[in-house]
């Protein structure tokens, strides 16, 4: 499991499911008057609202970080398993929201019952857990803030070199002088095919060189042979080789050596 992979979208999740499972702890009800002596019930002595909200929010998380963790994440009767996650979170905070209104179940609804009690500070506590969880599930697939790596890309290892020597200059080289993309070498930022002035036009594609690439969100890679469906998806926080310039387009190898073109490269960040 790539943890690089991991949205700021997916550690609000993760935060959320943390605050939950504390919650569940603490008081499932609140009466008043009640003396300090008075074992009041945690959130796991209720079994609705241990299944409907604390194992059904902590069951959404853990979907939807698998989901994104893994290359490729299995499927349940075909689906992926981030529409299961995603809808597990919005039914624990609908669930949770019910039993805040009612904590009692209807039991305080027979004759001669009163008020019953109100919602202790667990249950209250989970259904702010289940609403951060449930907003950032479904926020994050189209908020750019949200869509951003958790973690930093970590630097590829720069090629080992004789001491004394000298390293290489090359266009991409990791560690090398950075160009902008689409630029040359010692020429930042100039796009290829326009000559700066009073020089020749850049060279042909044939002298680029690879370099490592991260994505700012996640983009999906598609077949060389121009096939529309993707056959992997780059995320953001790991990086890829960059090994052919196909205008504005890049032909990248994935970790487990898969090909594919990227068809949008802004935003990129060099190696």
């Amino acid at each position: 499991m790539n943890i690089r992979s991991l949205t700021r979208g997916d550690g609000v999740v993760i935060g959320a499911a943390v605050l939950l499972f504390i919650a569940s702890f603490l008081d499932l009800y609140s009466i008043e008057g009640a003396s300090d002596s008075v074992d009041i019930p945690s959130l796991w002595a209720s079994g609705p609202v241990l299944l409907s909200v604390v194992l059904a929010g902590l069951i959404a998380a853990a979907l939807i970080v698998v989901a994104r963790g893994l290359p490729q994440a299995p499927k349940v009767a075909g689906l992926d398993l981030a529409p299961f996650g995603v809808a597990f979170a919005v039914f624990a905070a609908w669930s949770a929201l019910g039993n805040v209104f009612d904590p009692a179940g209807g039991a305080d609804n027979f004759g001669g019952g009163g008020d019953g009690p109100d919602a202790g500070l667990g249950l209250i506590l989970a259904l702010v857990a289940t609403l951060v969880m449930a907003a950032a599930a479904v926020a994050t697939p189209m908020v750019p803030a949200l869509k951003g790596a958790l973690l930093p890309a970590a630097r590829p290892a720069a090629p080992q070199q004789p001491y004394g020597a000298q390293p290489p200059g090359g266009y991409g080289y990791p560690g090398a002088q950075q160009a902008a993309f689409g630029g040359q070498p010692g020429q930042p930022g100039q796009p290829y095919g326009q000559p700066q002035q009073g020089q020749p036009a850049a060279p042909p594609a044939a002298d680029f060189s690879p370099f490592w690439f991260a994505v700012p969100v996640p983009r999906p890679l598609f077949a060389e042979d121009g096939s529309p469906t993707p056959i992997a998806e780059l995320a953001p926080g790991t990086w890829y080789l960059a090994v052919e310039q196909r205008g504005q387009a890049l032909v990248a190898q994935t970790q487990d050596g898969r090909r594919g073109v990227l068809q949008d490269t802004s935003g990129i960040q060099r190696g």
